[in-house]
Protein backbone atom coordinates (compact mmCIF):
# COMPACT_ATOMS: atom_id res chain seq x y z
CA UNK A 1 0.00 0.00 0.00
CA UNK A 2 1.23 3.00 -1.00
CA UNK A 3 -0.83 5.75 0.74
CA UNK A 4 0.62 9.53 -0.31
CA UNK A 5 -0.90 12.97 1.22
CA UNK A 6 0.26 15.05 -1.93
CA UNK A 7 3.91 14.13 -2.33
CA UNK A 8 4.44 12.75 1.33
CA UNK A 9 4.45 9.64 2.50
CA UNK A 10 1.69 8.58 4.54
CA UNK A 11 3.74 6.18 7.27
CA UNK A 12 2.42 4.51 10.56
CA UNK A 13 3.89 5.64 14.39
CA UNK A 14 5.99 2.00 13.23
CA UNK A 15 7.21 0.77 9.94
CA UNK A 16 9.11 -1.87 8.25
CA UNK A 17 12.20 -0.40 6.35
CA UNK A 18 15.53 -0.98 4.54
CA UNK A 19 19.13 0.55 4.90
CA UNK A 20 20.60 -1.07 2.02
CA UNK A 21 23.38 0.29 2.26
CA UNK A 22 24.30 -1.58 5.40
CA UNK A 23 23.11 -4.53 3.90
CA UNK A 24 19.73 -4.83 6.40
CA UNK A 25 17.23 -6.03 4.29
CA UNK A 26 14.26 -5.39 7.00
CA UNK A 27 14.21 -3.45 10.42
CA UNK A 28 11.14 -2.72 12.38
CA UNK A 29 11.44 1.18 13.00
CA UNK A 30 9.72 3.22 15.53
CA UNK A 31 8.42 6.70 13.71
CA UNK A 32 8.75 9.24 16.39
CA UNK A 33 8.49 12.99 15.11
CA UNK A 34 9.08 14.07 18.96
CA UNK A 35 12.88 12.94 18.33
CA UNK A 36 14.34 14.88 16.25
CA UNK A 37 17.56 12.65 15.44
CA UNK A 38 17.25 8.85 14.76
CA UNK A 39 19.01 6.22 15.83
CA UNK A 40 20.33 2.55 15.49
CA UNK A 41 20.83 -0.26 17.93
CA UNK A 42 24.35 -1.41 17.49
CA UNK A 43 26.04 -4.28 19.35
CA UNK A 44 29.26 -2.73 19.19
CA UNK A 45 31.69 -0.27 17.40
CA UNK A 46 35.06 0.88 17.44
CA UNK A 47 36.46 4.49 15.51
CA UNK A 48 39.35 4.15 13.72
CA UNK A 49 41.50 6.51 11.12
CA UNK A 50 41.68 5.52 7.77
CA UNK A 51 43.87 8.17 5.41
CA UNK A 52 43.11 11.50 6.91
CA UNK A 53 39.32 9.86 7.53
CA UNK A 54 37.61 9.06 10.78
CA UNK A 55 35.11 5.84 10.54
CA UNK A 56 33.09 3.65 12.13
CA UNK A 57 32.88 -0.58 12.39
CA UNK A 58 29.71 -1.32 13.90
CA UNK A 59 27.48 -4.39 14.06
CA UNK A 60 23.95 -4.48 14.24
CA UNK A 61 21.66 -7.57 15.20
CA UNK A 62 18.33 -6.07 13.47
CA UNK A 63 16.16 -8.63 14.57
CA UNK A 64 15.68 -9.47 18.37
CA UNK A 65 14.44 -12.88 17.54
CA UNK A 66 17.65 -14.03 15.45
CA UNK A 67 20.67 -12.61 17.74
CA UNK A 68 22.74 -14.66 15.89
CA UNK A 69 22.35 -12.45 12.45
CA UNK A 70 24.51 -9.36 13.14
CA UNK A 71 25.68 -7.22 10.04
CA UNK A 72 29.02 -6.16 10.29
CA UNK A 73 29.19 -2.34 8.64
CA UNK A 74 32.45 0.34 8.23
CA UNK A 75 31.22 3.81 7.14
CA UNK A 76 32.87 7.58 7.87
CA UNK A 77 31.87 9.50 10.90
CA UNK A 78 30.00 12.40 9.89
CA UNK A 79 29.82 14.18 13.37
CA UNK A 80 29.63 13.35 17.21
CA UNK A 81 26.72 14.56 18.03
CA UNK A 82 25.02 14.85 21.77
CA UNK A 83 21.65 13.43 22.17
CA UNK A 84 19.01 13.90 24.87
CA UNK A 85 16.80 10.52 25.53
CA UNK A 86 13.31 10.75 26.60
CA UNK A 87 14.17 10.03 30.10
CA UNK A 88 16.72 13.63 30.13
CA UNK A 89 19.72 11.38 29.81
CA UNK A 90 22.89 13.01 27.65
CA UNK A 91 24.94 10.72 25.03
CA UNK A 92 27.67 12.13 23.17
CA UNK A 93 26.74 9.70 19.91
CA UNK A 94 28.96 8.86 16.15
CA UNK A 95 26.42 9.92 13.26
CA UNK A 96 26.45 8.63 9.89
CA UNK A 97 24.93 8.85 6.72
CA UNK A 98 23.34 5.79 4.89
CA UNK A 99 19.99 5.71 2.65
CA UNK A 100 16.65 4.79 4.09
CA UNK A 101 14.00 2.92 1.89
CA UNK A 102 10.09 2.81 2.69
CA UNK A 103 7.91 1.81 0.35
CA UNK A 104 10.49 1.78 -2.38
CA UNK A 105 11.26 5.47 -1.96
CA UNK A 106 14.78 5.95 -0.69
CA UNK A 107 16.70 9.02 1.06
CA UNK A 108 19.45 10.24 2.91
CA UNK A 109 19.39 10.25 6.58
CA UNK A 110 21.94 10.59 9.18
CA UNK A 111 21.53 8.29 11.91
CA UNK A 112 23.18 7.84 15.29
CA UNK A 113 24.67 4.80 17.12
CA UNK A 114 23.37 3.74 20.38
CA UNK A 115 22.64 0.49 22.43
CA UNK A 116 18.55 0.05 21.98
CA UNK A 117 18.57 -3.77 23.11
CA UNK A 118 15.89 -2.57 26.15
CA UNK A 119 13.78 -0.87 23.34
CA UNK A 120 10.81 -2.56 21.85
CA UNK A 121 12.71 -1.02 18.28
CA UNK A 122 15.83 -1.54 17.47
CA UNK A 123 15.33 1.76 15.23
CA UNK A 124 13.78 5.02 15.84
CA UNK A 125 13.43 7.59 13.09
CA UNK A 126 13.19 10.95 14.12
CA UNK A 127 11.38 14.38 12.48
CA UNK A 128 14.64 15.32 11.03
CA UNK A 129 14.24 12.21 8.38
CA UNK A 130 10.86 12.80 7.76
CA UNK A 131 10.74 16.42 7.02
CA UNK A 132 9.43 16.98 3.47
CA UNK A 133 8.93 13.35 3.00
CA UNK A 134 6.50 11.72 4.84
CA UNK A 135 3.20 12.26 7.28
CA UNK A 136 2.93 9.74 10.41
CA UNK A 137 -0.69 8.68 11.42
CA UNK A 138 -0.25 8.07 14.99
CA UNK A 139 -3.45 5.87 15.28
CA UNK A 140 -1.84 3.80 12.17
CA UNK A 141 0.77 1.07 11.78
CA UNK A 142 2.86 -1.06 9.27
CA UNK A 143 0.95 1.24 5.92
CA UNK A 144 3.60 0.34 3.89
CA UNK A 145 4.84 -3.39 2.17
CA UNK A 146 6.86 -5.10 4.21
CA UNK A 147 10.19 -4.83 2.40
CA UNK A 148 11.45 -8.72 3.01
CA UNK A 149 8.93 -9.42 0.41
CA UNK A 150 10.34 -7.22 -2.04
CA UNK A 151 13.72 -8.00 -4.33
CA UNK A 152 17.14 -8.23 -2.14
CA UNK A 153 19.43 -5.70 -1.90
CA UNK A 154 22.00 -6.15 -4.13
CA UNK A 155 25.33 -5.28 -2.51
CA UNK A 156 27.78 -4.14 -4.36
CA UNK A 157 30.85 -4.09 -2.29
CA UNK A 158 33.61 -2.07 -5.09
CA UNK A 159 30.87 0.52 -5.20
CA UNK A 160 30.13 0.68 -1.11
CA UNK A 161 33.99 1.12 -0.55
CA UNK A 162 33.83 3.95 -3.33
CA UNK A 163 30.86 5.48 -1.40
Amino acid sequence: MNERHGDLLVLGWREWVRLPGLRIPSIKAKLDTGARSSALHVVSYETFTRGKREQVRFAVDPNPKKPDYVVEVELPVIEQRLVRSSLGEEDLRIVVRTNLEINGRAWPIDLTLARRDRMRFRMLIGREALSGRALVDPTRSYLGDHPARRAPIDYDEEKAEEE
